[in-house]
């Protein structure tokens, strides 16, 4: 499965099997993990075997069942650390589902069990994510149109043309595919903006919505992830 494959197969998923994750998926995420957590100056934690975290009051009204392993989602306490936890864990949701795991991220319904991981100096856990083998693959939900979430501050002189008919296709590839991104509460407050060419580079926006219920920085940090999968091999720079 590539990962364009994955973000279209990918679906929330609550219930899982009573089956554990094996060796060689093990070794895949925790090396892939190692990776991230340098490059995206992160500390990710994979927790395996241990139901205590979704057995509290929250997990079941939220019909968490039978989650025993998870992501714990931690780093040091910066501004950009809810993006970089959005992105940086989207990462690891994609190659989950390409390994044949289903995922879900967790924002309230899940208990800090004491031992379960570790936290550096100012340090603190973001969220979670829960992993395993589902019960089933999931279902799509209702998404906004492209139109909705995206413009370009591109103009032609003397076009007629809208200004989202004269962005790049792979921008438009990359909307699509952001689109298709996990958000809280399945909010998509977010939005791309083609800015056009600098020092022969594309240049894109992109920017969160307002939301009560928060979890916005986490949201675009994953929907910038999928932009990045749906555009492809195009050279372009976030502003």
């Amino acid at each position: 499965m590539t990962l364009h494959e994955a973000i279209e197969a990918r679906h929330s998923v609550r219930a899982y099997k009573d089956q554990p994750l094996s060796e060689d998926v093990v070794k895949v995420l925790e090396d892939e993990i190692a990776i991230i957590n340098k490059e995206g100056n992160l500390h990710i934690q994979l927790i395996l075997n241990e139901p205590k975290a979704f057995q509290g009051t929250l997990a079941k009204y939220g019909k968490f069942r039978n989650v025993k392993n998870y992501l714990v989602m931690a780093g040091k306490q910066v501004e950009d650390l809810d993006e970089r936890v959005g992105y940086y864990g989207e990462r690891l949701v994609l190659l989950a589902q390409t390994l044949g795991l289903n995922t879900c991220w967790v924002g309230l319904s899940y208990s800090k069990v004491p031992g379960t991981y570790v936290l550096d100096e100012d340090e603190k856990i973001v969220c979670y994510i829960a992993i395993g083998y589902g019960e089933t693959r999931g279902s799509g939900h209702r998404i906004k149109t492209v139109e909705q979430v995206s413009r370009s501050a591109v103009r032609t002189l003397g076009s007629s043309k809208n200004a989202s008919d004269i962005t790049p296709s792979w921008f438009r590839r990359g909307v699509e595919a952001a689109l298709l991104a996990p958000t809280a509460v399945n909010q998509q407050k977010f939005s791309f903006e083609y800015l056009g060419m600098e020092d022969g580079r594309h240049q894109v926006r992109a920017k969160k919505g307002f939301s009560l219920i928060g979890y916005t920085q986490i949201d675009l940090g994953i929907a910038k992830y999928h932009f990045e999968v749906g555009a492809g091999d195009v050279d372009f720079d976030w502003v």
